[in-house]
């Protein structure tokens, strides 16, 4: 059987064709060959990456960051793979900045992988992350911002019925730069009410 990237101790979500799990630190060269892969593709719509990023060394420190994270509910990190090929990452969603109280927000990130393009697996994932977020985790409000160029971007968030809120300027540092995001945000079907100490 294909040895998988997924870490035991977190659920595994399942979509039509994929699935979507958070990574252990024993993964670190499948997430590691996911990057190094589409490193030219993802260069536009990222942060400028430092050459550390692109070795083994620094994914079995951060998966392991990244699992610490989500055992402590701060975080929802994971890697998609297809059914049919599970032991292959090609892509990353995350949900990040988990916060409960009178907030149960978050903020969704996600990339793919180039040749995942126009086959509808992005929609997929995504949606069954965001899914996750209110049916698994009990959040109330998923936001996420892209850069207005991003139209894939623009287009996937409006198919997963996320809605413009605004134009935040200077939003993040992204290829060397501050870029303006356009901020959308989705809410759970139904109001979750906060436990509040």
């Amino acid at each position: 059987m294909t040895p998988t990237p997924f870490d035991s101790r977190a659920p595994l979500l399942r979509s039509e064709r994929c699935l979507v799990g958070v990574p252990g630190p024993e993964a670190a060269e499948a997430v590691l060959e996911y990057y190094l892969r589409n490193r030219e593709h993802l260069e536009p719509w990222e942060p400028t990456r430092p050459t550390a990023f692109y070795s083994a060394a620094f994914w079995e420190a951060h998966l392991r960051h990244n699992f610490e994270d989500f055992r402590q509910g701060r975080s929802f990190r994971a890697v998609v793979t297809l059914q049919e090929d599970p032991g292959r990452v090609v892509g990353a969603v995350n949900l990040s900045n988990i916060a409960r109280g009178v907030f149960l927000s978050c903020h969704l990130g996600y990339s793919f992988d180039a040749k995942a393009g126009g086959q509808g697996l992005a929609t997929e994932a995504v949606g069954r992350l965001v899914g996750h977020a209110f049916e698994g985790l009990g959040l109330h409000r998923v936001q996420a911002a892209y850069i207005p160029e991003n139209l894939r971007s623009e287009r996937l968030l409006g198919r997963l019925g996320f809605e413009r809120e605004g134009l935040a300027r200077d939003y993040l540092f992204i290829g060397g730069r501050w870029r303006d995001h356009i901020l959308t945000a989705r809410l759970a079907p139904q109001p979750v009410r906060p436990v509040v100490p």
